[in-house]
């Protein structure tokens, strides 16, 4: 993994059990980040208390968990995420999930993460 200092201008990247992310681009109240989920793997089943999430396809298939509904979201589809809504998205394909987040709200920290299902024990 790539060490990022102070003077480093280049997006924020970390990588995690299902894959990766980079955040693009920041600021007051929005951040915007390409996440890439590997094939058969989900991120957590989750909920944020202080921000929106809307999220784009570029690449692959993303099976969306919305408070308990799945929906299938293919390249060139969107989805929104409410403050609050429990949410999860999981690439059932054999190819890379690809696609891109906006969040929105007072608070974007990675902490502002509330797990009900985790299939990395986390």
């Amino acid at each position: 993994m790539k060490e990022i200092t102070e003077t480093d201008n280049s997006p924020k990247y970390d990588e995690r059990p299902w894959g990766s992310f980079t955040v693009l681009d920041e600021g007051e109240g929005f951040k915007v980040k390409r996440l890439e989920v590997l094939p058969k793997k989900r991120l957590s089943y989750q909920r944020h208390k202080h921000r929106a999430e809307h999220w784009f396809v570029v690449e692959g298939t993303a099976k969306v968990t919305l408070d308990g509904a799945d929906i299938i979201k293919r390249a060139g589809e969107s989805i929104d995420i409410a403050v609050g809504a429990a949410h999860r998205v999981e690439n059932p394909g054999d190819e890379l999930l690809v696609f891109i987040e906006v969040q929105r709200g007072d608070y974007l920290g990675e902490d502002d993460i509330t797990r009900l299902e985790d299939d990395f024990g986390r």
